[in-house]
């Protein structure tokens, strides 16, 4: 599937292009492709050398964890929902325990802490793949829910409205939440579906009641807040609990006596070589998506649904924040720059810029993860973790539309 992704993007690219270089005249076009090209190149490689700092804090840290019984624990609490949802992975399996923090470090918007957390866990389940290069259907359900992931606090989100001139910039904050739960419910009920998992029983209803409650719980309180406070508590909040999860791995490794230096650093040893794995992936993702970007092919894409909108007199307000949406998938900071372009043209208050931040917060960087996850352990055949976290894409950037107009 990312064979026939990748090659589509080129080809769209190179078509793109010609349509501007020989029918508009925009003889430039080739400078941008092949700038683009090496942009994307360098950024690949830079982008894998930040992060293995990052890389080796967590998979150091989680190391800690493991050995000092954590994630055992937390594989134990949820091993009824896990054997439902993921029967392929035993009983109190380590990878639970990683899969349930990269979870809830995504939740809180704590992407730094998420991804070492959640490479940790896709190495975990490959030690139970029978097919090495082939995602197993827990990989694959892990994937999608990780690619579409609630997210509780959009601490970046609500940092760059105030910025740009919002008065009011958690006003996004419960339309975030709703089309984030949706994205997440239509993913998991994708791959719930093409695995012919039973999840209509007691066991994942309960689970998935007690996790609405938590996130309703959250949404009440932080609505409830003042407005000038909401930012700061929710910003406060998610530092202590990043550093709150720190202190507990260490604790509990002094605890259990565990030499906890020499523990995080052969943890972190792994973090190196993970981030040396995933380079050519990167790379080659990233050089596919600035070819797209550059060749004007979004842009025209967008020209094309307003036009549509308009011949059926459909209201066309949304169609500014499409570019965000189109460059989420593809590009984290793409798909940034893009929202901040639009609430600097259009306003931190407008509706314009409303739709792009929710869209922003509600969708994921599904072509990345999938290059970065698949490819930490080498998988090439994803199977059908795409066309899911798509179709969770779509969902999400849908529910974003239609609670932007019902909220704004």
């Amino acid at each position: 599937m990312l064979n026939v992704i990748w090659t589509t993007f080129f080809l769209l690219s190179f078509l793109a292009a010609g349509y501007q270089a020989f029918v508009l005249g925009h003889a430039e076009i080739w400078t941008l492709m092949v700038n683009a090209l090496f942009d994307a190149a360098k950024s690949g490689f830079t982008i894998c050398i930040n992060l293995t700092g990052m890389l080796c804090l967590w998979l150091g840290l989680l190391k800690i964890a493991e050995c000092a019984g954590l994630t055992a624990v937390l594989a134990k609490a949820l091993a009824p929902l896990f054997k439902k949802i993921m029967p392929e992975i035993p009983e109190n399996h380590p990878s639970i325990g990683s899969i349930i923090m990269n979870m809830a470090a995504n939740m809180l918007g704590l992407d730094n802490a998420a991804t070492p957390m959640g490479l940790k866990a896709m190495e975990q389940m490959q030690e139970l793949n029978l097919k090495k290069d082939t995602a197993s259907n827990a990989q694959i359900m892990f994937m999608v829910i990780n690619a579409s992931a609630v997210t509780i606090v959009p601490i970046n989100i609500l940092m760059y409205r105030a910025e740009l001139g919002s008065s009011n910039p958690c006003a996004v904050f419960i339309p975030i939440l709703l089309a984030t739960s949706a994205s997440t419910l239509v993913g998991f009920l994708a791959v719930a579906w093409t695995q012919k998992l039973n999840i209509f029983n007691k066991v994942v209803l309960a689970y998935i009641g007690g996790f609405a409650l938590v996130v309703g719980g959250l949404a009440w309180y932080f609505v409830s807040l003042p407005d000038e406070m909401r930012l700061q508590y929710s910003t406060a909040a998610g530092n202590f609990i990043l550093l709150f999860i720190v202190f507990i791995f260490i604790a509990a490794g002094a605890l259990k006596r565990l030499n906890v230096y020499e523990t995080f650093i052969n943890g972190a040893k792994e973090g190196f070589e993970i981030a040396v794995k995933i380079i050519p992936y990167l790379v080659a993702m990233l050089a596919a998506i600035a070819m797209l970007r550059a060749s004007g092919i979004m842009d025209l894409f967008v020209a094309g649904v307003e036009k549509t909108l308009l011949f059926f007199n459909a209201d066309t307000s949304f169609v500014p924040a499409l570019p965000t949406a189109l460059m989420k998938p593809l590009s984290g900071s793409g798909a940034r720059a893009m929202m901040i372009e639009t609430l600097k043209t259009y306003g931190g208050d407008s509706f314009e810029g409303f739709v792009a931040s929710v869209i922003q917060g509600s969708t994921e960087t599904t072509f990345y993860v999938l290059a970065v996850y698949f490819g930490a352990v080498k998988i090439v055949k994803t199977r059908t973790a795409l066309p899911c976290a798509l179709l969770a894409d779509l969902a999400g950037i849908g529910a974003a539309i239609y609670l932007s107009y019902l909220f704004f």
